[in-house]
């Protein structure tokens, strides 16, 4: 019982000393954001900036059909990179948003969606065409080569490219890619 008292008057001061941090400075908050801190979007995903200037990996995946592809191949104008799945949740919910925005961005922003399935382009066109996909193009990696090169651990995870290839931010999980939020996060590449 006597450990107990003692223990009591230092458990306080702990406590009270843990209260006693200042809170940051709104502009200490803003620079932790630029430096690529992770930042909380509006429906739960997350806006990560810290890849921020790294090149786009030459890593191969595939075209329809099969064909060689390349994001390097996209250079010379903005590209936003989704990378999904016919399994995913989130991505499938996000698509028809990924669609419209590769309408109404066709010859500012590239959109391209790169499935992970292992199934392949087999699994996926039956799936595109099912879901209306018109104006995506149903890009896969079925040895998920691009996930691991770019270190992405989450579906859906969306990049953005600017026209030199560089990275600008990646948004980790679903997202309205018709929404304001997203067109102001879009302009960043231009």
């Amino acid at each position: 019982m006597r450990s107990l008292i003692v223990c009591l008057p230092l458990l306080a001061l702990l406590v009270v000393a843990g209260c006693d941090k200042p809170k940051p400075k709104p502009e200490q908050a803003n620079a932790s954001a630029q430096a690529g801190a992770p930042e909380l979007g509006p429906n739960g995903n997350i806006l990560d900036r810290s890849h921020k200037g790294e090149a786009m990996p030459a890593m191969p995946f595939s075209a329809p059909g099969g064909a060689p592809a390349t994001l390097t191949a996209f250079r010379g104008r903005p590209v936003l990179v989704n990378l999904w799945a016919t399994w995913c949740g989130p991505c499938v919910k996000e698509l028809p948003a990924l669609d419209a925005l590769a309408k109404s961005e066709a010859g500012k922003v590239k959109v391209i969606a790169v499935s992970q399935d292992l199934g392949g382009d087999k699994q996926v066109q039956p799936f595109w065409k099912a879901h209306g996909m018109r104006n995506l193009v149903a890009y896969t990696d079925p040895k998920m080569a691009l996930m691991n090169a770019l270190k992405i651990d989450v579906l859906p995870t969306t990049i953005l490219y600017d026209s030199r290839g560089r990275e600008v931010w990646r948004v980790i999980g679903g997202k309205d890619w018709t929404s304001a939020d997203a067109a102001k996060l879009l302009a960043e590449a231009r």
